[in-house]
């Protein structure tokens, strides 16, 4: 199992590559803010699209934003799809004892579209500004250093965690593990216990590892004197077109938290 980089595409050159890391971490930052509070229906066209448009002119392909919201996708779909038949009172359609209620559709559909506007948002971002970039960007902006080191090892980490795993389970698939042929409603306690060692084993091996990391800072003198100055991150074009992007985007999430506050008090 290969663990997807989010820097695949960092080196492109489309406008939203070549806006100012400062100004596009705050802009895109209030837009998924603003996009949190719509509550309104009404709302849900405008923030799909101006989600698309984003990632229009992000330049990053579609197989980008697929292959990262498989796993997301799944998570909420589990969660909201009892949704249209428990919650709500105003039954739609009824068959035994399903039923379909408009109250939990329309709270699907929300809480739907909310999740994946922005997780997209949140992929441009990721997907178009190096980590490293978005770290000394999020420093210059006033994050503690300790969150900052902490961030970056985590995502650095990552990595090695996937490639553990991957390796783990090759070794398994050779000693046999999920070759018989389990009925999949069939309880197998063997497997479970199979599946919780190997759980057990990299949550200490990326443990320990961890524990070899921080001896290994400590060592080069991580803690015991000043952290350095943060670099600057690469300069940036000081021209009219990152300005009136952030000012339009910034724009449209005040406008989507004035409607949505209207609209509530109407």
């Amino acid at each position: 199992m290969a663990f997807a980089s989010l820097d695949a595409y960092v080196h492109g050159s489309s406008i939203i590559h070549r806006w100012r890391p400062a100004l596009k971490l705050v802009s895109l930052l209030l837009l998924m803010f603003a996009f949190a509070t719509v509550h309104q229906l009404v709302l849900l066209p405008a923030m799909v699209g101006v989600t698309a448009l984003l990632y229009g002119f992000s330049g990053l392909p579609l197989s980008f934003l697929r292959h990262r919201l498989s796993y997301p996708g799944l998570f909420i779909l589990a969660v909201v799809v009892l949704l249209p038949l428990t919650a709500g009172d105003t039954v739609l359609w009824q068959w035994g004892w399903i039923t379909l209620r408009k109250e939990g559709i329309e709270a699907m559909v929300l809480v739907v579209c909310r999740f994946v506007s922005i997780l997209t948002i949140g992929f441009i971002l990721l997907g178009t500004t190096p980590f490293l970039t978005i770290i000394q960007t999020m420093r210059s902006l006033g994050l503690p250093v300790i969150l900052a080191d902490m961030t970056l090892l985590a995502y650095r980490y990552l990595y090695e965690i996937a490639d553990t795993l991957s390796t783990m389970q090759q070794a398994m698939r050779l000693r046999g593990f999920g070759s018989s042929k389990q009925r999949w409603f069939r309880f197998n306690l063997r497997i479970v216990q199979q599946l919780a060692t190997l759980t057990g084993s990299l949550l200490i091996r990326s443990y320990e590892q961890s524990e070899r990391v921080y001896k290994a800072m400590r060592l080069r003198g991580y803690g015991y004197g000043a952290h350095p100055a943060v670099m600057g991150s690469p300069q940036q074009s000081r021209d009219a077109q990152g300005w009136g992007l952030t000012g339009i985007v910034v724009a449209v999430a005040a406008g989507f938290v004035i409607t949505e506050i209207g609209l509530s008090v109407l």
